[in-house]
């Protein structure tokens, strides 16, 4: 076979990639991320291929290839009638819905970026990303356009596009649904925006005008994914064409020998904004013709399981919090997993107690892999034919190297420990508009700096030991302490406040705040109704603990390392 390398290796990979042996039958060494000039090949391709097969399924109601294509180039016909120019910044506020794809690829078919945004972000978070992406125009569920319409006067925004929960259903069924959710459920609080369309309109007036294919390469940028890096406020890692179809044709070449077109189902239950979600769920089984079912609420643990025990799932995407949630529920030891084949994991580490219950209660192995936004995201997975849960996760798939560095920036001999460092076609281009930080983390050669301390063993099996970040992994979303510092410092009587992450058994870590009080009279009920103000709600501070002062270096750093070991110690 022969072995095509899109870049200069520079410095050699850790056992000259003994990983190869590891993989499954039928996995190659490599892929080629230049098979497409842009997504826009891929989509067209494997919509005609499966256009009868169902591509995507919420409450009942089906998407096929065939509607998928047709409403996406309705949408990206739409963008284009707006005056909208190639590369112009689109934001998508969705929540997993049928909207979400036909709105995802209608942004890419028409030349745009995609800015994912988390529909349950409050105005200043809001804020801060439409204005960083200079987003012109954004796609938002009306559940969430009340926060939209607060944010809108500070950002760029010059085009909105309003759909409602059951806007892709159709029928009675689209209006029923539609005024549940308004009247019954109250979910939609009150807003007004001038400038806003119904989405159902762009539709209409996207299929009746007439679209233009951009001229696009892989180099162009198709999502800017926001990441906080390493620390601070998010930061949009520019994630090409050709950096998502590398990363896509990676995880297609690991999985397809068990994917059968038009018979498997995914489960779609984590966030697509999220880019873990984004590339397994919308990208890679798309491209293999499974259908994804999309759960727009898997924290309503009661619906999710009743759904469960209604479906034949046979491939499960999830994260540690995910399983947890599941295997707590008195039901959930009902539901028939006889089709279940393979069972997927990112996003956070997976404990062995978790993922020994799941196999018993399942049937099949978790298999854990490891990414990271700036990595499109997957850089390593565990062999689709593991037996045994191994605390690994995995091996480099095609196409990657890897090596681990000390901090002299030199790499380490096999089995000690090291900073996982990954090249390969599915690292980023870079941060948007920020140089000094990209340059931070990708070095002259196109090594990506992780931040992650991991070993390797002779298999070429790599272990995560440990985080250089401060960032704190909640539910498998990033929070990092300077963000959530910042706010708390805002407030008029605190003095100084430090942020860290702790174990918890519901969210993996959960967050922790150190304050130093100004006034006596500040309660831990008045530090959390502020920080809800400006922070979403993963973000807010799950424990609190004032203190007469916090830790500091000699020259007057505050020593977060120490309030870490002091709160294992404690706990």
């Amino acid at each position: 076979m022969a072995v095509f390398w899109p870049y200069n290796l520079g410095e050699r990979p850790i056992m000259d990639r003994t990983w190869y042996k590891s993989y499954s039958d039928g996995v190659p060494e490599t892929i080629n991320p230049d098979a497409y000039a842009s997504l826009i090949e891929p989509f067209e391709k494997f919509t005609k291929q499966y256009a009868d097969l169902v591509a995507f399924s919420n409450f009942g109601s089906t998407l096929t290839y065939q509607d998928l294509y047709e409403h996406s180039m309705a949408f990206a016909t739409y963008l284009q009638s707006l005056g909208l120019k190639k590369s112009d910044r689109v934001a998508i506020m969705l929540p997993n819905v049928l909207q979400y794809p036909v709105v995802l690829f209608g942004v890419l078919c028409a030349g745009m970026t995609v800015v994912n945004v988390n529909p349950l972000y409050t105005a200043p978070e809001l804020i801060h990303q439409l204005k960083d992406a200079q987003a012109t125009t954004v796609v938002v569920l009306s559940n969430f356009a009340k926060t939209l319409e607060k944010a809108l006067p500070d950002t760029p925004v010059e085009h909105v596009i309003v759909t409602d929960m059951g806007d892709m259903m159709g029928g009675f069924k689209k209006s029923l649904f539609n005024f549940v959710v308004k009247y019954i459920k109250r979910a939609v609080p009150a807003w007004h925006i001038n400038c806003a369309v119904p989405f159902l309109i762009a539709l209409e007036t996207g299929a009746k005008s007439h679209y233009t294919r951009p001229n696009l390469n892989g180099d162009d940028i198709a999502f800017l994914q926001y990441t906080g890096g390493t620390t601070g406020h998010p930061k949009g890692a520019m994630l090409t064409h050709r950096n998502v179809i590398a990363n896509v044709l990676q995880c297609v070449a690991w999985v397809k020998a068990v994917v059968q077109p038009g018979e498997d189902v995914v489960l779609g239950a984590l966030p697509l904004y999220h880019i873990f979600s984004l590339t397994i769920c919308a990208m890679t089984f798309l491209a293999l013709g499974v259908e994804c079912l999309l759960v727009t609420n898997p924290r309503d643990m009661n619906s999710f399981v009743k759904l469960l025990s209604k479906t034949r799932l046979t491939i499960f995407v999830g994260l540690n919090t995910l399983f947890n949630g599941l295997l707590q529920h008195p039901k959930f030891k009902n539901i028939d997993f006889s089709a279940l084949k393979l069972t997927v994991a990112g996003g956070m580490a997976v404990q062995r107690p978790i993922a020994e219950a799941w196999q018993d209660a399942t049937s099949t192995c978790i298999l854990q892999g490891y990414g990271l936004t700036e990595a499109s995201p997957v850089v390593t997975i565990n062999p689709i034919d593991l037996t045994h849960y191994n605390e690994s996760i995995g091996v480099p798939v095609p196409a990657t190297d890897v090596i681990l560095r000390d901090n002299s920036g030199h790499t380490v001999s096999n089995g000690a420990e090291g900073e996982l460092c990954v090249k390969g076609p599915q690292v980023m281009k870079g941060y948007w508009q920020l140089p000094d930080s990209t340059r931070k983390v990708i070095d002259e050669d196109g090594w990506l700096r992780t931040g992650d301390i991991a070993r390797i063993d002779e298999r070429g099996f790599l272990y995560i030991v440990d985080r250089k970040k401060d960032m704190v992994l909640v539910s498998g979303f990033n929070v990092y302490p300077n963000e959530i510092e910042e706010v708390l410092s805002a407030h008029p009587d605190i003095v100084e406040a430090a942020v860290i992450g702790v174990p918890n058994a519901q969210t993996g870590e959960a967050v922790k705040a150190f304050i130093v009080k100004k006034n006596n009279g500040l309660s831990e009920a008045g530090v959390l109704q502020f920080c809800r103000q400006s922070l979403t709600g993963y973000k807010v501070p799950k424990f609190i603990e004032f203190r007469d002062e916090l830790p500091k270096s000699n020259v007057g750093k505050v020593l977060r390392r120490e309030l870490r070991e002091e709160s294992l110690r404690e706990a």
